[in-house]
Order: C-alpha cells, then sequence, then structure tokens
C-alpha cells in the first residue's frame, strides 16, 4: 500500500512539472493532475492539500538533486576558477530541464509563505556552494560575492529563458563575468 502511494505521488509529481513547463502555473490545476494521471480528482487531494502544497513538494524533491548536479560538477573541478566555471555552466545547462522549468514557472507565480521560504532556503544552499571557491580566488567577501555571481547566474538564466541568443554564448558570457568582471 505505501508502495502504491508513493508510485502515485510520484506520478503527481511529474505531471506537475510536465503542467508547469508547458503552460506556466495558470496549467497546473487538479483537474489537470487528476488527467494526467488516470486519478479522480478528489484521489488528487488525498495526496495534496493545495497547489502551493504540490510546490513546496517538487522544491523539496527537485532542488536537492538540481544542487547535488552542481556541486558534482564543482568537485569535477581542479582549480577555484574552474569551480566557479562549473558552478555557472552547470545552472546554465540546467535551464532546458523539466526541473528548471517547473521551478521558473513556480516562482513566477504567487505563492504561499512556507512555498517561498522552501525556494529561498533551496537558493541559500546554491549560493553556499560556492562561497569556498570564491574565497579560494580571494574574495574579502566570499558571501556576498557568491550572492552577486548567483546575480549573474540569474540574470543569464532570464536570458536564455527569452530564447533571443544562443545559450551557449549566454554562458561563456556569464563565466567571462563571473571570473573577470565586466572588463571581459
Amino acid at each position: 500500500m505505501a508502495e502504491h502511494r508513493t508510485m502515485q505521488r510520484d506520478a503527481l509529481l511529474d505531471a506537475a512539472r510536465s503542467l508547469l513547463s508547458e503552460g506556466g502555473t495558470e496549467a497546473l490545476t487538479f483537474p489537470a493532475l487528476a488527467e494526467r494521471t488516470g486519478l479522480a480528482r478528489s484521489s488528487v487531494y488525498e495526496y495534496f492539500r493545495s497547489r502551493a502544497a504540490v510546490v513546496e513538494e517538487l522544491c523539496a524533491v527537485d532542488f536537492p538533486l538540481w544542487a547535488a548536479e552542481i556541486e558534482g560538477a564543482m568537485q569535477r573541478a581542479d582549480t577555484p576558477e574552474g569551480k566557479v566555471e562549473a558552478y555557472v555552466r552547470h545552472q546554465l545547462g540546467l535551464v532546458g530541464d523539466q526541473r528548471h522549468r517547473a521551478v521558473v514557472a513556480i516562482s513566477a507565480s504567487e505563492l504561499d509563505a512556507g512555498a517561498r521560504e522552501k525556494i529561498r532556503a533551496a537558493h541559500g544552499g546554491l549560493i553556499a556552494m560556492i562561497v569556498e571557491a570564491l574565497a579560494d580566488l580571494g574574495h574579502t567577501q566570499p558571501p556576498l560575492a557568491a550572492v552577486l555571481l548567483q546575480g549573474i547566474v540569474d540574470a543569464a538564466v532570464r536570458r536564455i529563458e527569452q530564447g533571443t541568443t544562443d545559450p551557449s554564448a549566454i554562458a561563456d558570457a556569464a563565466v567571462a563575468m563571473a571570473l573577470r568582471g565586466v572588463g571581459g
């Protein structure tokens, strides 16, 4: 019975990711989740009390996976510069991933305080990953530098999502700015 519930919950989360990436937050409705999973609408409420609860669960499941992928890419780098480059490039490489599209759709919506806090905490964990590499590069305020670096990444993500510039050119520019500043 528990295994069946886990499978149903996972199917609902997969459907939520698809709906969010295809149609944004407006597409994430309980009738749509029921239709995608073949469950009765009332059954969806047995798993999640609200859309915000679905969002919170997506954050709880997907952010750690995303962070682990970024951390793994950073660990494979041999130098602090390489770690910064891996941090930037791997995040930008995830832009096309369904999980990322769902997170962006979620972030753009009106969320309750609990969901917003989960997203903030997850981003804080992501930013914390790069502090040591920035200290190794000689930054006098590595936590501040990490927040600013994440700002570069966030701006690059938005630019990639606009679809007007080649994503690899955006990634190259973001890495150059991260490592060499605006002087290039």
